[in-house]
């Protein structure tokens, strides 16, 4: 009996560290992939210029359509933000989705807003519009006022109202630099239609000094938790992205800041309101549609245009958004599942499907296993020691290496971090995330699954400070 035991515990271990190797191997390709495509980029923005993306005759016209619930803390300060955009031809709609504090009484008074009666062509389905108002001074500022429904509901009733063909969906705290539209946008306007959604990178705002809808000054925050998030993002966005989008396999654009072809969005039905994970769930739902129309379409992410957002600094707070997260993208994955190893969605249903069930939906599972396994084999002691020491070491190579890669690659290229001493801090804390961060994120995803399995579809309140200043 005893042996058998110690034969179970050793394949165990053996399946973790196999699975660990795999993954890690994987990331290594993404890495490769993306320090060559980084730099590309880096090279041809930093001897390029966007004024012929200025011209109205050439640029395409955007509708920003920004869902607000609660959002009174920063919703100001983000249309303030982006009002000072430099891009030629734009409108802004701020959805006010049923909130329950001043969000709307803010809008109103700050920008003057009037009610005024459009037509509106209803393309999507959306819970009812109230009122729809008007800046007095400001005419390309749009505010709806509507029975709550959800974010994606409010998305929905944006784009019902919108005017131009292509719109961008972001978050009621985010903040964009002045350059971020011309950059999203520039994948789309010289593809001549083939690019079909394009979306930049999130950066986090808690800790910079902002005035006026602008960032003065990039900095960091002092909550260790904070730090680790910024850690996360780079790694998420400058390895996992950009390798992914250089093949066009790209199964999310982030709903806090992403441009889409307003036809094909309504093609696809709009935003669905029964998921948590709106965002991904569209993505899928828009290449299985360019599958399904046999047309050679792109969706991409360009590394450049930043968007700035608040993340959670309290643990109950980024507890309740990591469970939330991981439910939305089973939810994704599991109605689409179709998709998965299915010739007729080429690489999305052989290498970006398999990938997001095995290394980001079951992985948290195998790494959770793969901890209980080190602190049992502690007591144990023998071979099973051994193995609990490699599979440590692979978990720092998958972690913190590769976290400390992400840092790097931010300062090879883009160089957001002006001060030396933050790229230094977001180094150190880098080599921490195996020994505490991680262990956090994985225990809470994990969670997320139980959440499915419970029937748990809460969304949990999230608490903002607001990025205004």
């Amino acid at each position: 009996m005893a042996l058998t035991w110690e034969n179970i515990l050793v394949g165990f271990a053996a399946f973790i560290a196999v699975f660990m190797v795999l993954v890690i191997s994987f990331y290594s390709i993404i890495l490769v992939i993306s320090v060559f495509q980084l730099r590309k980029e880096y090279l041809l923005n930093r001897n390029q210029t966007f004024d012929e993306y200025m011209n109205e005759s050439f640029a395409k016209p955007v509708s920003i359509i920004v869902p607000a619930y609660n959002e009174e803390a920063g919703i100001v300060a983000s249309v303030r933000s982006l009002l000072s955009i430099d891009y030629p031809s734009f409108e802004i709609i701020v959805v006010n989705d049923g909130s329950k504090d001043d969000t709307i009484e803010k809008m109103m008074t700050h920008y003057q807003m009037k009610e005024i009666n459009p037509a509106v062509r209803k393309q999507v389905e959306t819970k009812a519009v109230k009122k729809v108002y008007k800046s007095a001074y400001l005419p390309n500022l749009f505010l709806i006022d509507k029975e709550n429904g959800g974010k994606a509901d409010a998305l929905n009733a944006g784009i019902n109202f919108s005017h131009f063909p292509y719109f961008c969906s972001l978050d009621g705290d985010s903040v964009l630099e002045r350059d971020a539209f011309l950059k999203v946008m520039k994948p789309i306007l010289d593809s001549d239609g083939e690019v079909i959604a394009s979306s930049g990178s999130i950066r986090i705002a808690n800790g910079c000094e902002i005035q006026d809808g602008n960032i003065l000054k990039v900095g960091l925050a002092r909550e260790p938790l904070v730090i680790m998030q910024i850690i996360e993002y780079l790694r998420a966005f400058l390895m996992g992205r950009i390798g992914l989008s250089r093949h066009n396999l790209l199964l999310i654009v982030s709903g806090a800041f992403g441009v889409f072809s307003k036809q094909w969005v309504i093609d696809a039905g709009g935003y669905k309101t029964n998921t948590v994970g709106e965002d991904m769930e569209l993505v899928v739902r828009l290449h299985r549609l360019i599958r399904d129309k046999k047309q050679k379409k792109k969706i991409v992410y360009v590394p450049d245009p930043v968007c700035w957002t608040e993340v959670p600094e309290s643990p109950t707070y980024l507890r309740r958004q990591r469970r939330r997260w991981h439910r939305g993208l089973f939810e994704s994955l599991w109605t689409h599942r179709k998709m998965t190893f299915n010739p007729r969605y080429g690489p999305i249903g052989f290498i970006s499907f398999p990938y997001f069930w095995i290394v980001e939906f079951l992985g948290p599972i195998v790494e959770l296993l793969g901890y209980i396994y080190v602190v049992i084999s502690l007591f144990l002691g023998g071979i099973y020691l051994e193995f609990a020491i490699l599979i440590f070491l692979l978990s720092c190579l998958y972690g913190s290496l590769f976290s400390m890669a992400a840092v790097l690659l931010e300062e090879w290229s883009l160089r957001k971090f002006p001060k030396i001493s933050d790229l230094i801090k977001l180094f150190f804390f880098s080599l921490t995330e195996t020994l505490w961060y991680r262990p956090l994120t994985v225990f809470w995803r994990c969670e997320g699954i139980w959440q499915l399995v419970k029937g748990d579809t809460s969304w949990g309140e999230m608490k903002r400070k607001g990025v205004s200043g």
